[in-house]
Formats: C-alpha cells, sequence, structure tokens
C-alpha cells in the first residue's frame, strides 16, 4: 500500500528514519527514492540521496555488513 513519509500521517518508520538521519532539506524526504543504511544494531548508519546508486555507497554497505556489533 502507499504510505506517507513526510507530515502528520507519516508512517511511523519513515518518522524513525526522518528524526535519526536528516537531510538537505531538513528532515524532510524529498522525494520516494531516499535511502536509508540500518546496521545490524538498528542505529541509521547513513541517509543516501535519490539520484545516489547503490554503488555509489557499496562500501559502507560492505562495512555495515562486516560489522559484528
Amino acid at each position: 500500500d502507499r504510505i506517507e513519509v513526510n507530515g502528520s500521517g507519516a508512517h511511523p518508520l519513515y518518522q524513525w528514519l526522518r528524526e535519526q538521519k536528516g537531510g538537505l532539506l531538513g528532515n524532510a524526504i524529498k522525494w520516494n527514492f531516499t535511502k536509508f543504511l540500518v546496521g545490524r544494531d538498528g542505529q541509521v548508519l547513513a541517509r543516501y540521496a535519490p539520484t545516489d546508486e547503490p554503488a555509489s555507497f557499496e562500501a559502507d554497505i560492505v562495512a555495515a555488513l562486516a560489522d559484528r556489533a
């Protein structure tokens, strides 16, 4: 189903993600392809722009997978 990612009706997951890692526009999500990297411990490690290709942050993903904390 379609959900809201901004505003008072935002899904709780996106409320939390935005609180953890703000972007260039504050904590609002500009477009639906904004990406978040969440570690094994549930902490938000990074936020990537809609235009960022996953290959551009592959090293971050590999590091997060290697972290056994």
